[in-house]
């Protein structure tokens, strides 16, 4: 309830303004703790009642809390009374209580209030059984049977009798005794452990005196009321054989070597025993698994015989333990040990610890560097196990092994007498052998691989502009050529692998910077803007050809470029042809789709004779085809001219076409480490190559493969040449080694 005064003026009055604020179901019932813990003890009769504590609501009248609700148990019930308008929940025992087969009880209390809709609190109520003494104690058997020789020794546990209490703590815990009617002789002879119950021999025993005997154990718990179990106990003295057998060494074991022949005899070995009868037979024996074996000799004696190889590197030396065992009930048996020595022979040949090694070495390398170590090991001894480590001969590219390399005789350690150049030689592969110093000697050999590493030592090579050509490459270009206009193309390759022979292109110097570029990758020279009338006609560019090595190895190239008005370029008129927009109606395309078409005809006919033609021709002698054959090769065309180049990782062959003199042009396909394609490159013509010359550096640079040219040759001074290559190899060639 709010209470308000209000003050009025004109006239002056004064009102009493009263708020009743009316109640709604905002607050949920609540207990002060989440979980209640009740411990009862398992004795409790049903009917009794705990106390639990009452939920709280803020809320009034029907909001208020309203009933209380238990989860469903077969032990306890709720019952909710009524104090000063409080309802007090109480948990009344149903059900008797019984620890051994719960401990614990997990229930779940909710308040519910009278609201609309009703709102709900909850708490855990754990109820913790408490124990009390009602189990007995049990034995896990109700009698004990036990046999016992009569020689058994003071303070022998002959066996341990135990019993179990399902109570806890205090009601659990046993004490082991005799039963209080056992017989005194009985207890003289015997104890009983009060915590462990072990029986245990107090006094000698006597089979001739007593046989047996049977007397009772009883378990007794702590509790307040202790509680009892009982066993049974028998116990039967079995006679026993006093007498242990006696091994005799007639005469001491003798060293034998690994190489002796089967059966032969290690030593005499004889037994005896004071009984008599059945007590006083004697048998030896070893343990299996030896190479030795008893023989039965005469009256109780024993040859130590050899059964299967021996093997001085597995068993130096054998511990030989002999049993001997009388035929007595218990059998008594006596041990003893004998050694054997193993004389060790030459039988096994020294071992690498690899069959193979390899060896990474970086070309360049000073000589005189340990490059590896091999080890072997002989399991021999003495001089049987000392071992010399060589080379063996071979030829390497015929050249002996020792001139490259050298070892020590004695730790096996390999030096390089030589620096490596990876260009020439990529891969060694010797030959080690290790021999002993035995006699007959034994050796054995091993493959070391030395593989050599490549570094950056090799400046990148101009392909073209090539050599021949001069020191300074002279290119055409029109005038009217326009922007990204192909000028030239500098082609290079490194004699490296990897990323030492990954080659970039850059131009270095220029006439006029503003008017060519040169792509980083492809060396492709091109136009960065159109020409104009005031570029000079004679432009000089030097490129720098660099690697991707360390350190970088770099080469320029000079190319002189002569800029021409009206100079022709087929290849940029049928670019500016192609691009222009077709205009024409659609009756010139159907008579261009008519042209392609009879044009596609026409070349498969073409085709399709020539080949026929060098079919026939290879058949009846005459030529289409130069082919290699033992008389050589013969030049088809005076002006045909064709520069092989057998370095670094990349092989190529440059046709070029018409004389010095002549405006012909010839084209070069070669293959970029850098580019997934192939390009052609405009270059001048050469210097004319002897065909026989070339085409027997081609033939040597690559076995087994088979070579076929073909040249066609029209007008006097335009020539167009064609060239088949057919490589039929049996040998593996990379990929980028080869191209054309």
């Amino acid at each position: 309830m709010l209470t308000l005064e209000a003050i009025i003026e004109n006239p002056l009055q004064m009102y009493r303004v009263e708020v009743d604020i009316r109640d709604v179901n905002d607050n949920s019932p609540l207990f002060l703790n989440n979980q209640i813990v009740l411990n009862v003890d398992e004795a409790k009769i049903p009917g009794t009642r705990f106390r639990l504590e009452p939920a709280k609501d803020p809320d009034i009248a029907s909001n208020s809390l309203d009933s209380y609700v238990l989860s469903k148990n077969e032990y306890f019930i709720l019952s909710v009374k009524n104090k000063d308008d409080t309802k007090i929940p109480e948990l009344v025992l149903e059900k008797s209580l019984d620890r051994e087969k719960q401990s614990t009880h997990s229930l779940l209390l909710t308040a519910v209030d009278g609201g609309n809709p009703a709102r709900s609190g909850t708490t855990t109520i754990i109820v913790r059984v408490q124990d009390s003494n009602d189990n007995s104690p049990v034995f896990e058997k109700p009698s004990y049977k036990i046999k016992l020789p009569e020689n058994s020794r003071k303070g022998t546990v002959i066996s341990t009798v135990k019993a179990l209490d399902s109570d806890e703590g205090v009601n659990s815990q046993l004490t082991y005794s005799f039963e209080p009617n056992t017989p005194i002789s009985i207890q003289k002879l015997f104890s009983v452990d009060p915590e462990q119950g072990a029986i245990t021999v107090k006094d000698d025993l006597d089979f001739e005196l007593v046989s047996s005997f049977k007397f009772e154990v009883i378990a007794t718990d702590k509790g307040a009321s202790p509680l009892e179990g009982v066993c049974s106990v028998e116990v039967e003295i079995v006679d026993v054989n006093d007498n242990v057998p006696e091994i005799v060494l007639k005469s001491l074991p003798k060293p034998v070597r690994e190489d002796a022949p089967l059966g032969t005899v290690v030593a005499l070995i004889g037994a005896r025993d004071g009984d008599s009868g059945e007590n006083g037979k004697v048998q030896l024996s070893i343990r299996p698994g030896l190479p030795f074996t008893l023989k039965p000799s005469i009256s109780n004696y024993y040859a130590l015989i050899t059964d299967s190889p021996l093997d001085h590197e597995t068993f130096p030396k054998y511990a030989i333990e002999i049993i001997a065992k009388d035929f007595g009930t218990p059998p008594l048996e006596s041990k003893t040990e004998v050694s054997v020595d193993i004389l060790d022979v030459n039988d096994n040949a020294p071992c690498f610890t690899h069959s193979s090694y390899t060896v990474y070495v970086k070309e360049n390398v000073p000589a005189g560097n340990i490059l590896c170590t091999v080890s072997a090991f002989d399991p021999d001894q003495g001089e049987n196990a000392k071992i010399s480590y060589s080379i063996i001969e071979s030829k390497i590219q015929s050249i002996s092994p020792s001139s490259y390399f050298y070892i020590n005789a004695e730790n096996g350690s390999i030096f390089s007498m030589h620096s490596f150049d990876y260009e020439k030689i990529k891969l060694f592969q010797i030959r080690v052998q290790v021999k002993d110093h035995g006699s007959p000697s034994l050796s054995s050999n091993a493959t070391v691989h030395i593989f050599i590493l490549d570094q950056n030592d090799n400046v990148p090579a101009v392909i073209y502009p090539s050599a021949v050509m001069g020191s300074v490459s002279h290119q055409k270009m029109p005038r009217n050529a326009k922007a990204g206009h192909l000028v030239t193309k500098v082609t290079a390759v490194d004699a490296d692998s990897g990323h030492n022979a990954y080659i970039s292109y850059r131009l270095a110097e220029s006439t006029d910077a503003s008017l060519f570029s040169v792509n980083l990758h492809t060396g492709e020279v091109r136009t960065k803007r159109s020409v104009s009338e005031q570029d000079d006609s004679s432009q000089r560019l030097m490129i720098e050809i660099k690697d991707n090595g360390e350190p970088v190895q770099s080469t320029t190239v000079t190319v002189e470029i002569l800029i021409e008005d009206g100079f022709h370029e087929p290849v940029s008129d049928f670019r500016k042809k192609t691009a222009e927009p077709n205009q024409k109606s659609g009756k010139i395309t159907l008579y261009l789709i008519i042209s392609l078409a009879s044009v596609s005809l026409l070349c498969l006919l073409t085709f399709f004779i020539l080949l026929v033609k060098c079919a026939r021709g290879s058949r009846g002698g005459s030529s289409c085809c130069v082919r290699r054959s033992d008389s050589g090769y013969k030049n088809p065309n005076r002006n045909l001219q064709i520069q092989l180049n057998t370095d670094g990782p990349i092989k190529y062959v440059e046709v070029l076409g018409g004389d010095m003199m002549s405006q012909s042009q010839s084209f070069g396909s070669y293959l970029s480490p850098m580019s997934e394609f192939s390009d052609f490159t405009l270059v001048k013509p050469s210097s004319t190559t002897d065909f026989t010359n070339t085409l027997n550096v081609l033939d040597a640079s690559l076995p087994d493969s088979t070579w076929t040219f073909e040249s066609q040759q029209e007008g006097n001074t335009a020539m167009e040449s064609h060239i088949v290559v057919q490589v039929n190899t049996t040998e593996t060639v990379p990929a980028g080694m080869l191209s054309l």
